[in-house]
């Protein structure tokens, strides 16, 4: 289940990080979703060599540009655009990608252990677990149709099933499952499967959100500011981005740091504050987090000036596939900032960030400026690169 993007011109505004100096004052696209299961790495990465987990791109961006601002779309490979400041975007919506099957308990759509069918979903027995629900489901039991719903949705052991799905979680969301009620307003909202209706969507949204569905908390605040994208709605969001940011939702921690960047939601400016969430979504791999993080750490922003941490961090969002991080880390290997100079990894990396349309008249140059050999040796690293 995808749920359609909102977009939130008013809001990124409102929230716009104000562009750090030299190499982090660049355009920053939209980053990927995250998924919901990821385990955050509570390790910071190496200063030498980076981990390179590439991020979650299963959902595309299809947000519509900002016609009154910058692109924060995904780079437009027809047209030129400078890399220059923008302003930052509010976060895309929380990925909404299923957990595995073996993370899945049973509490998570009001069912109580031990539980046969949960059993057999747990060990991989898709279409026995879905025999096994159907006969409860049938008789009202809303854990049970929770589950039906959530293996139709996914086509696990049976074919892949919305319509049928949204019939069964609509029937669980009537009796209160948080996990139901969520994944329904996702339904209404986008009016794929059932008729769209942004009421009853926001009722159902807001429900899961108070049982503490943390996913539900994220796009219901996303909600909030759609409705009122002026400092009140901010303020109301603030306090659910707040609650699925404890949780440990990268894309809730990178919307709480926007918010004490800015001081905005009733919150005080509050770099340092910014800075740790911006670390916590890094490790989960949320690129823009990443790209953010390590500009904050050059620039000295939010904590001590930091060279060598801040250039791992721009290599893991652009091996990550962040366009932008890609071109600024083209600008770090040209400038020799927290590693040694090397031009040919320079030219290489803006090699990989123009492939995707990004465009920088600086950067241009500075190709143009390499001799043949430097640019032959440049475009066969850019090959080789992720």
């Amino acid at each position: 289940m995808r749920w359609s993007r909102l977009s939130f011109a008013a809001f990124a505004a409102a929230l716009a990080i104000q562009p750090a100096a030299a190499v982090a004052a660049e355009t920053v696209p939209v980053p990927q979703p995250r998924p919901d299961t990821t385990t955050p790495d509570t390790s910071a990465p190496d200063k030498n060599a980076p981990a390179t987990g590439a991020p979650n791109t299963s959902i595309p961006n299809t947000s519509a540009p900002n016609s009154s601002g910058p692109n924060i779309g995904a780079p437009n490979t027809g047209a030129a655009h400078a890399d220059k400041p923008i302003e930052t975007p509010l976060p895309q919506p929380a990925t909404l990608q299923p957990p595995s099957a073996d993370t899945i308990n049973p509490d998570r759509f009001g069912a109580k252990l031990p539980d046969a069918a949960y059993g057999a979903f747990q060990r991989g027995l898709y279409k026995t677990a879905y025999n096994l629900a159907m006969v409860r489901a049938n008789n009202g039991d809303p854990a049970a149709q929770t589950l039906v719903a959530e293996i139709l949705s996914r086509g696990l052991g049976v074919p892949l099933n919305a319509a049928e799905a949204a019939k069964w979680y609509g029937l669980a969301a009537e009796q209160g499952v948080p996990e139901a009620q969520f994944q329904y307003a996702l339904m209404l909202l986008d009016g794929r499967y059932v008729k769209k209706d942004d009421k009853e969507a926001y009722a159902l949204m807001q429900a899961a959100a108070e049982a503490g569905n943390r996913l539900a908390q994220f796009n219901f605040a996303q909600l909030l500011v759609q409705q009122d994208p002026g400092a009140a709605g901010i303020a109301k969001a603030a306090v659910y981005y707040e609650r699925a940011a404890s949780t440990g939702l990268a894309d809730a921690e990178y919307a709480m740091a926007q918010i004490y960047a800015n001081g905005a939601g009733g919150k005080p400016r509050d770099d340092a504050k910014a800075r740790t969430l911006l670390a916590q979504a890094a490790r989960q791999n949320y690129d823009t987090a990443q790209l953010d993080l390590a500009a904050w750490m050059i620039e000295g922003r939010g904590g001590d000036r930091d060279l060598k941490s801040g250039f791992a961090w721009m290599r893991r969002a652009a091996e990550g596939g962040n366009v932008a991080a890609q071109n600024r880390l083209a600008k770090l290997y040209m400038g020799g900032i927290g590693t040694d100079p090397d031009l040919i990894l320079a030219g290489a990396w803006y090699i990989v960030a123009r492939r995707a349309g990004l465009i920088d008249p600086q950067m241009d140059d500075f190709l143009q400026g390499l001799d043949d050999g430097q640019t032959k040796q440049a475009l066969q690293k850019a090959n080789r690169l992720p």
